[in-house]
């Protein structure tokens, strides 16, 4: 499978700000990085200035930024919106919706899948199944299908929450036994692998064995497959307390990470740890496991040859946490917030804990650094923040996004 980069724009832009497109969960490298330059400017009176914010209803989609728009998912009267603002300014360029049970359960509930925005359409995956496609411009419905009732799939305990990844005239969701592919532009099936539970991350693109392969978290296990059939490669058990496998698979040159909170499974050796994995006869062969980072929501990210992840659950206090990827060993911890989510950019970790704060840390090995700190949301933030052309965009689990301008006066280093 050929990995694409869809609907980038990178930008030079005053004080020699290189901007970037993020019109998927996770950007365009599915790596949690952006490639942003000089974007950390001196704020103010210590606050980054608040360009706008919207309201788009209870969820924990994420936001994905194209062609100047922004994209994501609401729930509100047991109705899902799909929203398209204006970067810039807030203004709502157009919104779709469609009915969608909240089913809040030990949490707010709400659409967890990012929108994916490929080329001119864009793509969304609602928690009962929905798939729609639409035109990007305008909001226009190209196509939709309910994935769990087409193909008989079993819902998971807190719904569907993999993000679309589309590859060239293809789609791959995580639903079903190890995930559904469909045509990009009509909605028909390419392929299903059965009817069977799946996990919460999204499908991740890697090359195993040399071959282009997809990696995903099913309820019970690491699957890779192949992208052209959907049959399987390789699987490495893993077993998660409630079966909350939500974290992506990390892709680490021909090895993968793979990450959960909540309780260790002493029967298994599986959940509230990290694991790195390697290709071997049979399937995969663990290299090292730590209990040092159990992240049960935030995907950590992998910075030349460091782990940097939320080591917590749910609303617990929750350190960001440094461990070296070739052994595991943890190399710092920070002092706890609430668990939030993370994003990475210039070698700098973009950390919005529980509460709305915001935290800017260096992407550095030796020591925990604090760049800056500001208040920018309130209530609980989930959701992954998302950098893109010098804004700042996080979301809460009420609904209301914050945009806001972490450029400042000009770049620090």
């Amino acid at each position: 499978m050929t990995r694409l980069i869809l609907g980038v724009v990178v930008l030079g832009l005053a004080g020699g700000l290189q901007g970037e497109d993020w019109p998927m969960f996770r950007g365009p490298s599915h790596n949690g990085i952006s490639s942003e330059k000089n974007w950390l400017g001196a704020w103010p009176g210590g606050q980054p200035k608040t360009l706008w914010k919207k309201k788009v209803g209870t969820g924990y989609s994420s936001m994905s930024v194209s062609g100047g728009r922004v994209f994501t998912l609401g729930n509100a009267s047991n109705t899902d919106t799909l929203y398209c603002f204006d970067a810039a300014t807030g203004a709502e360029n157009w919104k779709f919706a469609y009915p969608q049970k909240l089913e809040p359960k030990y949490y707010d509930g709400g659409p967890s899948a990012t929108p994916t925005v490929a080329g001119d359409r864009v793509y969304s995956l609602g928690k009962q199944g929905d798939v729609y496609c639409l035109d990007a411009a305008s909001g226009r419905e190209i196509w939709h299908i309910n994935v769990k009732t087409a193909f008989g799939l079993t819902e998971p305990e807190w719904g569907f929450a993999g993000s679309p990844l589309v590859d060239g005239n293809v789609i791959f969701l995580n639903a079903g036994t190890r995930g559904v592919a469909l045509d990009a532009t009509t909605g028909g099936k390419v392929w299903t692998t059965g009817t069977e539970v799946t996990g919460y991350s999204s499908a991740v693109p890697w090359t195993h064995s040399g071959k282009p392969a997809l990696a995903m978290m099913s309820a019970k296990a690491l699957v890779v497959v192949d992208p052209k059939t959907g049959t399987e490669l390789g699987r490495y058990p893993w077993e998660t307390q409630y079966d909350v496998n939500a974290p992506d698979p990390i892709v680490a040159g021909g090895d993968l990470v793979i990450t959960s909170g909540y309780k260790f499974q002493e029967k298994s050796g599986t959940g509230a740890s990290t694991v790195l994995v390697r290709p071997a006869a049979g399937g995969f062969q663990k290299v090292w496991q730590s209990r040092d980072l159990a992240s049960q929501l935030s995907t950590p990210i992998l910075i030349n040859g460091y782990l940097y992840g939320i080591s917590g659950n749910g609303d617990d206090p929750s350190p960001l946490r440094c461990v070296d990827v070739r052994t595991g060993e943890l190399k710092w911890s920070s002092p706890p917030a609430p668990m939030g989510n993370l994003t990475a950019a210039d070698g700098k970790l973009i950390w919005v804990a529980g509460n709305g704060e915001l935290i800017v840390v260096a992407a550095n090995p030796a020591s925990y650094q604090e760049l800056a700190r500001a208040q920018i949301s309130a209530a609980k933030v989930w959701s992954a923040p998302v950098l893109s052309n010098g804004r700042l965009f996080v979301r809460n689990n009420k609904g209301d996004i914050t945009c806001v301008d972490v450029r400042g006066t000009g770049p620090v280093n």
